[in-house]
């Protein structure tokens, strides 16, 4: 058999029926400063402008739908990493449950970044947080109306949670006794209780340290 080495071999010659093309070198800017981001350019730019993990910002990337919705959800919170985690994780579970994809979510990118922002000014807590994303997905409402409609606004109020957690306190001299004694997981019960009692809408940072206080409080008398 023949072999072929060289395009010469080939017997290839030029087309006569086609003219030369000249690449003007201002047509080449042009067309480069026209021309959209790029995946990878995009997913870099994701790395360093939000401080995101590369895992992340691939997976954020994959499709112009979740990258575009990212980008516009993270404008009305300023917390690309949270978006970042709604995304991946509860959104995508609804997503998922629904048996669509995300050019079908039916709730818009504004909405998410609302959700995140009522978590930040502490308005609402993580938990009701989840149950508001649930309540959204189902009916496409915004965060805040169903935040205003249901009043789930987190109970953030120091002297009307410190009254709650008092009455607890006080219904409770048991596990009072237990806290005395050194058992610190007591400390959990009485934050649960709270949570109950205010229906998940209490700030779960400050119930913490009421309960601290007030069962501190109950040592020092107990001490006295």
């Amino acid at each position: 058999m023949r072999t072929k080495e060289t395009a010469h071999d080939y017997r290839y010659f030029p087309e006569p029926d086609l003219v030369p093309v000249v690449v003007d070198e201002a047509w080449l800017h042009r067309l480069r400063a026209e021309m959209p981001e790029l995946p990878r350019q995009r997913r870099e730019r994701f790395v360093r402008e939000y401080a995101l993990e590369g895992q992340e910002a691939r997976w954020l990337t994959a499709t112009p739908v979740t990258a575009d919705y990212f980008e516009t959800a993270v404008k009305v919170c300023g917390d690309p990493k949270a978006i970042a985690n709604w995304m991946m994780g509860d959104l995508q579970g609804l997503l998922n449950e629904a048996g669509k994809g995300w050019d079908e979510c039916p709730i818009a990118p504004e909405h998410l970044g609302e959700l995140v922002a009522l978590m930040r000014e502490g308005t609402i807590s993580i938990r009701i947080a989840k149950e508001v994303l649930k309540e959204m997905f189902a009916t496409g409402k915004s965060a805040r109306q169903i935040v205003a409609e249901k009043g789930l606004e987190q109970i953030s109020d120091e002297e009307a949670l410190r009254r709650i957690v008092e009455e607890i306190v006080a219904a409770n001299p048991k596990a009072v006794q237990e806290f005395l004694s050194g058992n610190e997981k007591v400390v959990g019960f009485f934050v649960g209780q709270v949570m109950r009692a205010t229906k998940g809408k209490a700030n779960p940072q400050l119930t913490n340290q009421l309960v601290r206080e007030v069962l501190t409080r109950c040592a020092v008398q107990q001490g006295a």
